[in-house]
């Protein structure tokens, strides 16, 4: 229990810290508009005494629009990151028909685009645990921004290769980001839900694209219709990134880092905001223990604590983004190699993308009251069983039908994973944790594009077996070595 004397001293302190930093706050927490006053004041400033409270105060705060504000802004990433992805799937056709691309360099691209995806998670993924969260994420999707925009009027294959290939490093790292600054900014009994939902307004850009893709494709108006596509996405991340800059650094990160003076500024900021909008004072904080840096955050991977997970983590992403991206990149393709033409593949590639929100949206729903780890389990047996089914459907409804269900699991299962993977790891070492594992499924991309490019040769069942036994893989790996997560605090998890 504190003294009033020493409560006195920490307000006098604490208003000097908030006068001191307000340029700081003004570029960062521009979420927090709410003026102090003296009855705002008082709670944060009595928490404050507290010793390693950051992970404490965050944890006791209720939802309210502060949270609801920050998954905005922050969902605006997830969503041109999907966009860029699974545009590709829709122009790619379209490429491959006009003959401005021909199969073995629109496997190229796709590795392109995946190679530059590797080198962006492991810098910016891995940076932000360095540089922080606010800062990888501003800057990365101004990278894209640029090389889409550049992509999009290249004057051949092989330039449209290249630019494919640097914009893939701005938006590599993109949800590696996202999951760990969520996960660092909600309590424990909500954080899942919450990385679900950027997934799930993510996913609301597949069906965007696919119609935009439908709509411009087959046009010319003063550029190809596939340049219009990226075109829209490039433009659009200009005008996010512009949003984003009124985001906040995350204050776990800043304690984690001995940055104390910013994470009490950016504290106190977000509890006169909780304050204001509740009307009620704050509870009293449980104090959590947090661990300060003993070492560079990728030696902490390796530490006996985390080697597990690291591990395991490395082979789930080598095998579900074979999976995940497997159907995803080449769906059109798939449906062209089946005889359809190219207006029938991007009919059913839009229906069947129509689909797309469900699955994270059952993630919303679903994330807190089912174990994570169980239903990443089941849903990769439901994904290798829906996928074995795909390459028997012939008649429309059959191909749109069996292509949904294999959506919906699909994009269920990624929102899951996404909530589960940044639980794994400390602070201070998260984004390194995340960015490091994540990147073998950019590496796996890589080349489990090339392969299907092979394998498309001997017929569709042949690919989908490959990815059928990936999944099997998946769920062994989650299944045998995984941890539990749902409702325990961060600190807890990687104690």
């Amino acid at each position: 229990m504190n003294s009033p004397g020493l409560s006195s001293i920490v307000v006098r302190h604490s208003t000097r810290i908030l006068s001191l930093q307000k340029s700081f706050i003004c570029g960062q927490a521009s979420l927090f508009e709410t003026p102090p006053t003296e009855s705002h004041q008082t709670e944060p400033a009595r928490a404050a005494t507290a010793p390693f409270s950051i992970a404490s105060r965050l944890e006791r705060l209720p939802l309210c629009g502060f949270h609801r504000r920050f998954i905005t802004l922050i969902s605006l990433g997830a969503w041109f990151d999907f966009y860029d992805i699974f545009m590709m799937a829709y122009i790619g056709a379209a490429l491959q028909h006009s003959q401005m691309l021909t199969l073995e360099q629109f496997s190229h691209m796709i590795a392109a685009g995946f190679s530059g995806m590797f080198v962006g998670t492991i810098v910016f993924g891995m940076g932000s645990d360095y540089f922080g969260r606010r800062t990888s994420f501003v800057l990365m999707l101004l990278i894209y921004s640029v090389c889409t925009f550049m992509g999009a009027f290249a004057p051949n294959a092989w330039a449209l290769i290249v630019w494919r290939g640097l914009a893939g490093v701005g938006i590599g790292a993109e949800l590696v980001v996202i999951d760990t600054y969520v996960t660092e900014m909600l309590p424990s009994k909500a954080r899942g839900r919450y990385v679900a939902i950027t997934q799930l307004a993510g996913f609301t850009a597949i069906p965007v694209a696919a119609l935009l893709s439908r709509m411009l494709v087959p046009t010319h108006w003063l550029l190809d219709g596939w340049r219009w596509v990226m075109v829209i996405g490039a433009v659009g991340a200009l005008f996010a990134w512009y949003i984003r800059r009124r985001l906040p650094e995350s204050p776990r990160w800043c304690e984690s880092r001995g940055r104390q003076p910013e994470a009490e500024a950016i504290m106190q900021a977000i509890e006169r905001d909780v304050i204001r909008e509740t009307g009620k004072p704050l509870n009293e904080p449980q104090p959590f223990m947090v661990v300060p840096a003993e070492h560079m955050p990728f030696r902490e991977l390796w530490q006996p604590a985390y080697r597990g997970r690291t591990f395991m983590l490395m082979v789930f992403h080598l095998l579900q983004t074979v999976g995940i991206y497997g159907f995803a990149n080449w769906a059109p393709t798939f449906l062209l190699k089946q005889g359809k033409s190219l207006g029938q593949s991007l009919e059913y590639g839009f229906l069947i993308a129509l689909v797309s929100p469900i699955g994270p949206l059952l993630a919303v729903v679903t994330a807190e009251h089912l174990e994570r780890k169980r239903l990443l389990v089941w849903l990769s047996l439901l994904m290798a069983a829906s996928g074995l089914a795909f390459p028997f459907a012939s008649a429309p409804l059959a191909i749109v039908g069996v292509g949904a269900m294999l959506t919906i699991f699909s994009y269920w299962f990624s929102a899951v994973l996404h909530a589960y993977q940044a639980e794994l790891f400390p602070t201070r070492a998260r984004a390194t944790g995340v960015g490091f594992t994540y990147s073998w499924s950019r590496l796996s991309a890589v080349f489990s594009t090339l392969i299907i490019g092979l394998l498309l040769a001997k017929g569709v069942f042949a690919v989908f077996l490959f990815m059928t036994a990936a999944m099997v893989g998946v769920a062994l790996v989650v299944g045998l070595f995984g941890p539990r997560t749902n409702a325990v605090v961060l600190e807890e998890i990687s104690r």
